[in-house]
Protein backbone atom coordinates (compact mmCIF):
# COMPACT_ATOMS: atom_id res chain seq x y z
CA UNK A 1 0.00 0.00 0.00
CA UNK A 2 1.29 3.45 -0.84
CA UNK A 3 0.54 6.69 0.93
CA UNK A 4 -2.44 7.16 3.20
CA UNK A 5 -5.72 6.73 1.44
CA UNK A 6 -4.33 4.88 -1.59
CA UNK A 7 -6.26 1.79 -2.67
CA UNK A 8 -5.29 -1.57 -4.07
CA UNK A 9 -7.90 -1.53 -6.86
CA UNK A 10 -9.94 1.14 -8.55
CA UNK A 11 -13.32 1.34 -6.88
CA UNK A 12 -16.43 3.43 -6.57
CA UNK A 13 -16.87 5.49 -3.40
CA UNK A 14 -19.97 7.41 -2.43
CA UNK A 15 -22.05 8.57 0.49
CA UNK A 16 -25.49 7.02 1.03
CA UNK A 17 -28.15 7.89 3.60
CA UNK A 18 -29.16 4.81 5.57
CA UNK A 19 -31.43 4.94 8.60
CA UNK A 20 -31.05 8.70 8.78
CA UNK A 21 -27.22 8.55 8.79
CA UNK A 22 -24.87 9.38 5.91
CA UNK A 23 -22.63 6.34 5.38
CA UNK A 24 -19.50 6.26 3.25
CA UNK A 25 -19.34 3.18 0.99
CA UNK A 26 -16.64 1.70 -1.22
CA UNK A 27 -17.27 -1.02 -3.84
CA UNK A 28 -14.53 -2.56 -5.95
CA UNK A 29 -13.80 -5.62 -8.04
CA UNK A 30 -15.97 -8.10 -9.88
CA UNK A 31 -17.36 -11.47 -8.90
CA UNK A 32 -19.47 -12.79 -6.05
CA UNK A 33 -20.13 -9.98 -3.53
CA UNK A 34 -18.45 -10.02 -0.12
CA UNK A 35 -19.60 -7.52 2.50
CA UNK A 36 -16.81 -6.38 4.83
CA UNK A 37 -17.77 -5.19 8.33
CA UNK A 38 -14.80 -3.55 9.99
CA UNK A 39 -13.39 -3.32 13.50
CA UNK A 40 -13.78 -0.56 16.02
CA UNK A 41 -12.77 2.87 14.75
CA UNK A 42 -11.63 1.50 11.38
CA UNK A 43 -12.38 2.82 7.88
CA UNK A 44 -12.59 1.47 4.32
CA UNK A 45 -8.99 2.21 3.32
CA UNK A 46 -7.78 -0.30 5.91
CA UNK A 47 -9.08 -3.14 3.69
CA UNK A 48 -6.29 -2.67 1.10
CA UNK A 49 -4.73 -6.08 1.81
CA UNK A 50 -8.12 -7.73 1.31
CA UNK A 51 -8.50 -5.98 -2.04
CA UNK A 52 -5.14 -7.31 -3.19
CA UNK A 53 -5.80 -10.81 -1.85
CA UNK A 54 -9.29 -11.31 -3.35
CA UNK A 55 -9.09 -10.04 -6.95
CA UNK A 56 -11.99 -12.19 -8.15
CA UNK A 57 -14.43 -10.89 -5.56
CA UNK A 58 -16.77 -7.91 -5.47
CA UNK A 59 -15.88 -6.20 -2.18
CA UNK A 60 -18.39 -3.97 -0.41
CA UNK A 61 -16.99 -1.94 2.47
CA UNK A 62 -18.37 0.94 4.50
CA UNK A 63 -17.37 3.26 7.31
CA UNK A 64 -19.57 2.55 10.32
CA UNK A 65 -21.39 5.60 11.73
CA UNK A 66 -18.87 7.78 13.54
CA UNK A 67 -15.84 6.38 11.68
CA UNK A 68 -13.96 7.38 8.54
CA UNK A 69 -16.08 9.58 6.33
CA UNK A 70 -19.46 8.52 7.71
CA UNK A 71 -21.67 10.75 9.78
CA UNK A 72 -21.63 10.49 13.58
CA UNK A 73 -25.13 9.85 14.99
CA UNK A 74 -26.45 11.85 17.91
CA UNK A 75 -26.95 8.73 20.01
CA UNK A 76 -25.13 5.37 20.19
CA UNK A 77 -26.46 2.64 17.93
CA UNK A 78 -26.80 -0.80 19.57
CA UNK A 79 -25.24 -3.77 17.79
CA UNK A 80 -28.66 -4.98 16.64
CA UNK A 81 -29.43 -1.57 15.13
CA UNK A 82 -26.05 -1.50 13.40
CA UNK A 83 -26.94 -4.90 11.89
CA UNK A 84 -30.29 -3.52 10.73
CA UNK A 85 -28.56 -0.49 9.23
CA UNK A 86 -26.17 -2.84 7.41
CA UNK A 87 -29.10 -4.78 5.94
CA UNK A 88 -30.67 -1.50 4.81
CA UNK A 89 -27.37 -0.63 3.16
CA UNK A 90 -27.57 -3.89 1.16
CA UNK A 91 -31.07 -2.85 0.08
CA UNK A 92 -29.84 0.55 -1.05
CA UNK A 93 -26.96 -1.05 -2.98
CA UNK A 94 -29.31 -3.65 -4.51
CA UNK A 95 -27.64 -6.81 -3.19
CA UNK A 96 -30.11 -9.59 -2.43
CA UNK A 97 -27.53 -12.02 -1.06
CA UNK A 98 -23.85 -11.64 -0.15
CA UNK A 99 -21.07 -13.39 1.67
CA UNK A 100 -20.24 -11.55 4.89
CA UNK A 101 -16.93 -11.07 6.67
CA UNK A 102 -17.07 -9.56 10.14
CA UNK A 103 -13.76 -8.50 11.64
CA UNK A 104 -13.29 -7.95 15.39
CA UNK A 105 -16.13 -5.61 16.54
CA UNK A 106 -17.64 -6.07 13.07
CA UNK A 107 -17.99 -9.77 13.80
CA UNK A 108 -20.69 -9.01 16.37
CA UNK A 109 -22.59 -6.99 13.78
CA UNK A 110 -22.13 -9.81 11.25
CA UNK A 111 -23.50 -12.38 13.69
CA UNK A 112 -26.59 -10.28 14.36
CA UNK A 113 -27.12 -9.62 10.65
CA UNK A 114 -26.86 -13.32 9.81
CA UNK A 115 -29.33 -14.25 12.53
CA UNK A 116 -31.84 -11.52 11.63
CA UNK A 117 -31.64 -11.96 7.84
CA UNK A 118 -30.40 -15.51 7.11
CA UNK A 119 -31.51 -15.41 3.48
CA UNK A 120 -29.21 -12.42 2.83
CA UNK A 121 -26.03 -14.26 3.91
CA UNK A 122 -24.68 -17.12 1.81
CA UNK A 123 -21.46 -17.74 3.76
CA UNK A 124 -20.08 -16.10 6.89
CA UNK A 125 -16.49 -15.41 7.94
CA UNK A 126 -15.73 -14.27 11.49
CA UNK A 127 -12.16 -13.04 11.85
CA UNK A 128 -10.47 -12.14 15.15
CA UNK A 129 -13.91 -11.77 16.67
CA UNK A 130 -15.92 -12.64 19.77
CA UNK A 131 -19.40 -13.51 21.04
CA UNK A 132 -19.15 -10.44 23.30
CA UNK A 133 -20.28 -11.04 26.87
CA UNK A 134 -19.65 -14.71 27.53
CA UNK A 135 -16.40 -14.58 25.62
CA UNK A 136 -12.91 -13.93 26.97
CA UNK A 137 -11.70 -10.30 26.94
CA UNK A 138 -8.08 -9.29 26.72
CA UNK A 139 -6.07 -8.22 29.74
CA UNK A 140 -6.96 -5.10 31.69
CA UNK A 141 -4.01 -3.33 30.02
CA UNK A 142 -5.28 -4.32 26.59
CA UNK A 143 -8.79 -3.14 27.42
CA UNK A 144 -7.42 0.21 28.61
CA UNK A 145 -5.46 0.67 25.39
CA UNK A 146 -8.53 -0.24 23.32
CA UNK A 147 -10.72 2.18 25.27
CA UNK A 148 -9.11 5.20 23.61
CA UNK A 149 -8.99 6.15 19.91
CA UNK A 150 -5.61 7.81 20.47
CA UNK A 151 -3.85 5.24 18.23
CA UNK A 152 -5.89 6.71 15.34
CA UNK A 153 -4.75 10.28 16.08
CA UNK A 154 -1.14 10.29 17.25
CA UNK A 155 1.59 8.33 15.46
CA UNK A 156 4.08 8.17 18.40
CA UNK A 157 1.40 6.59 20.59
CA UNK A 158 0.30 4.24 17.81
CA UNK A 159 3.86 3.04 17.20
CA UNK A 160 4.49 2.64 20.94
CA UNK A 161 1.46 0.46 21.73
CA UNK A 162 0.53 -1.33 18.51
CA UNK A 163 2.87 -4.31 18.86
CA UNK A 164 1.80 -5.16 22.39
CA UNK A 165 -1.83 -4.40 21.59
CA UNK A 166 -2.22 -6.26 18.31
CA UNK A 167 0.44 -8.96 18.54
CA UNK A 168 1.67 -10.98 15.56
CA UNK A 169 3.68 -9.16 12.91
CA UNK A 170 3.07 -5.82 14.59
CA UNK A 171 5.44 -6.95 17.36
CA UNK A 172 8.42 -7.59 15.08
CA UNK A 173 8.15 -5.69 11.78
CA UNK A 174 8.60 -1.89 11.97
CA UNK A 175 7.92 -1.57 8.22
CA UNK A 176 4.56 -3.30 8.61
CA UNK A 177 3.72 -0.98 11.51
CA UNK A 178 4.61 2.13 9.48
CA UNK A 179 2.64 1.05 6.42
CA UNK A 180 -0.43 0.22 8.44
CA UNK A 181 -0.09 3.49 10.36
CA UNK A 182 -0.23 5.45 7.10
CA UNK A 183 -3.72 4.08 6.46
CA UNK A 184 -4.96 4.14 10.05
CA UNK A 185 -4.02 7.72 10.83
CA UNK A 186 -5.35 9.55 7.79
CA UNK A 187 -9.08 9.14 8.49
CA UNK A 188 -9.65 8.70 12.23
CA UNK A 189 -13.03 8.15 13.87
CA UNK A 190 -14.59 10.98 15.79
CA UNK A 191 -14.11 10.71 19.53
CA UNK A 192 -17.89 10.48 19.97
CA UNK A 193 -18.20 7.87 17.22
CA UNK A 194 -15.53 5.73 18.88
CA UNK A 195 -17.29 6.08 22.24
CA UNK A 196 -20.58 5.03 20.66
CA UNK A 197 -18.95 1.84 19.35
CA UNK A 198 -17.47 1.07 22.76
CA UNK A 199 -20.90 1.53 24.35
CA UNK A 200 -22.53 -0.66 21.70
CA UNK A 201 -20.14 -3.49 22.48
CA UNK A 202 -20.35 -3.05 26.26
CA UNK A 203 -24.15 -2.96 26.34
CA UNK A 204 -24.80 -5.82 23.92
CA UNK A 205 -25.98 -8.93 25.79
CA UNK A 206 -23.67 -11.08 23.66
CA UNK A 207 -24.45 -13.69 21.06
CA UNK A 208 -23.54 -16.91 22.85
CA UNK A 209 -27.14 -17.72 23.77
CA UNK A 210 -28.34 -17.81 20.15
CA UNK A 211 -25.35 -18.73 17.99
CA UNK A 212 -27.10 -22.05 17.33
CA UNK A 213 -29.64 -20.09 15.25
CA UNK A 214 -27.01 -19.10 12.65
CA UNK A 215 -27.57 -21.34 9.64
CA UNK A 216 -24.84 -20.06 7.29
CA UNK A 217 -21.70 -22.11 6.72
CA UNK A 218 -19.16 -20.22 8.83
CA UNK A 219 -15.37 -20.06 8.75
CA UNK A 220 -13.87 -18.71 11.98
CA UNK A 221 -10.37 -17.24 11.58
CA UNK A 222 -7.99 -16.15 14.31
CA UNK A 223 -4.30 -15.73 15.04
CA UNK A 224 -2.67 -17.51 17.94
CA UNK A 225 -1.05 -14.25 19.12
CA UNK A 226 -4.06 -11.93 19.46
CA UNK A 227 -4.06 -9.94 22.73
CA UNK A 228 -7.37 -8.24 21.86
CA UNK A 229 -9.36 -11.41 21.12
CA UNK A 230 -7.85 -14.42 22.92
CA UNK A 231 -8.16 -17.78 21.16
CA UNK A 232 -11.03 -18.96 23.37
CA UNK A 233 -13.37 -16.51 21.62
CA UNK A 234 -12.87 -18.14 18.23
CA UNK A 235 -13.33 -21.59 19.77
CA UNK A 236 -16.61 -20.54 21.39
CA UNK A 237 -17.89 -19.20 18.07
CA UNK A 238 -16.86 -22.30 16.13
CA UNK A 239 -18.30 -24.61 18.78
CA UNK A 240 -21.75 -23.04 19.04
CA UNK A 241 -22.48 -22.11 15.40
CA UNK A 242 -23.87 -25.36 13.93
CA UNK A 243 -22.03 -25.32 10.60
CA UNK A 244 -18.72 -23.73 11.58
CA UNK A 245 -15.07 -24.64 11.53
CA UNK A 246 -11.97 -22.94 12.88
CA UNK A 247 -8.64 -22.03 11.28
CA UNK A 248 -5.85 -20.73 13.51
CA UNK A 249 -3.07 -18.77 11.78
CA UNK A 250 0.19 -19.46 13.58
CA UNK A 251 2.14 -16.35 14.50
CA UNK A 252 -0.65 -14.00 13.44
CA UNK A 253 -2.15 -11.35 15.67
CA UNK A 254 -5.25 -9.18 15.60
CA UNK A 255 -4.21 -7.55 12.31
CA UNK A 256 -4.13 -10.82 10.35
CA UNK A 257 -6.40 -9.43 7.60
CA UNK A 258 -4.10 -6.43 7.13
CA UNK A 259 -1.01 -8.54 6.48
CA UNK A 260 -0.40 -9.20 2.77
CA UNK A 261 1.61 -12.30 3.68
CA UNK A 262 -1.03 -13.86 5.92
CA UNK A 263 -1.89 -17.51 5.25
CA UNK A 264 -5.58 -16.80 5.94
CA UNK A 265 -6.09 -15.27 2.49
CA UNK A 266 -5.63 -18.61 0.73
CA UNK A 267 -8.19 -20.10 3.10
CA UNK A 268 -10.58 -17.23 2.42
CA UNK A 269 -10.33 -17.66 -1.34
CA UNK A 270 -10.91 -21.40 -1.01
CA UNK A 271 -13.89 -21.06 1.32
CA UNK A 272 -15.64 -18.33 -0.67
CA UNK A 273 -15.03 -19.71 -4.17
CA UNK A 274 -15.94 -23.38 -3.66
CA UNK A 275 -19.28 -24.47 -5.10
CA UNK A 276 -19.77 -26.45 -1.89
CA UNK A 277 -17.89 -25.61 1.31
CA UNK A 278 -17.22 -29.29 1.98
CA UNK A 279 -15.06 -29.41 -1.14
CA UNK A 280 -12.93 -26.41 -0.20
CA UNK A 281 -9.39 -26.89 1.09
CA UNK A 282 -10.17 -24.40 3.87
CA UNK A 283 -13.05 -26.50 5.17
CA UNK A 284 -11.08 -29.75 5.02
CA UNK A 285 -8.11 -28.21 6.81
CA UNK A 286 -10.18 -26.42 9.45
CA UNK A 287 -11.02 -27.87 12.85
CA UNK A 288 -14.41 -29.00 14.10
CA UNK A 289 -14.36 -27.63 17.62
CA UNK A 290 -15.64 -29.73 20.51
CA UNK A 291 -16.21 -29.00 24.19
CA UNK A 292 -12.79 -30.30 25.19
CA UNK A 293 -10.97 -27.81 22.95
CA UNK A 294 -13.08 -24.98 24.36
CA UNK A 295 -12.40 -26.03 27.96
CA UNK A 296 -8.67 -26.23 27.34
CA UNK A 297 -8.65 -22.73 25.86
CA UNK A 298 -10.72 -21.32 28.72
CA UNK A 299 -8.30 -22.81 31.24
CA UNK A 300 -5.37 -21.32 29.32
CA UNK A 301 -7.01 -17.89 29.55
CA UNK A 302 -8.06 -18.29 33.18
CA UNK A 303 -5.77 -15.41 34.17
CA UNK A 304 -8.38 -13.11 32.68
CA UNK A 305 -10.63 -13.84 35.64
CA UNK A 306 -8.52 -11.34 37.60
CA UNK A 307 -9.91 -8.74 35.21
CA UNK A 308 -13.38 -7.53 36.33
CA UNK A 309 -14.66 -7.70 32.74
CA UNK A 310 -13.28 -11.23 32.43
CA UNK A 311 -14.95 -12.37 35.64
CA UNK A 312 -18.30 -10.89 34.61
CA UNK A 313 -18.02 -12.44 31.16
CA UNK A 314 -17.27 -15.84 32.68
CA UNK A 315 -20.40 -15.58 34.83
CA UNK A 316 -22.44 -14.63 31.76
CA UNK A 317 -21.00 -17.62 29.90
CA UNK A 318 -21.85 -20.08 32.68
CA UNK A 319 -25.38 -18.75 33.01
CA UNK A 320 -26.00 -18.61 29.26
CA UNK A 321 -24.73 -22.11 28.52
CA UNK A 322 -26.56 -23.57 31.52
CA UNK A 323 -29.82 -22.01 30.28
CA UNK A 324 -29.33 -23.24 26.70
Amino acid sequence: MGSAGSSARAGRERSIEVGGVRVHVRECGRGRPLLLINGIGAHVDMWASMERALPGTRLIAFDAPGTGRSETPWLPLPIELLASLTEQLLDRLDYDQVDVLGYSFGGLVAQCLTRAAPARVRRLVLAASTPGWGGVPGSLRTLMQMSTPLRYYWRPYYERVIGELMGGRARTDPGFVRRHGDARLHSPPTSVGYLWQLLAMATSPGTLGWLKEISADTLVLTGDDDPVMPLANALLLARHIPSARLLVARGEGHMLLMDDESAVFAALRSFLSAAEVGRSDAWRQATEVDDQLVEEALKADAGGLANPAGLMSALVREWTLAAA
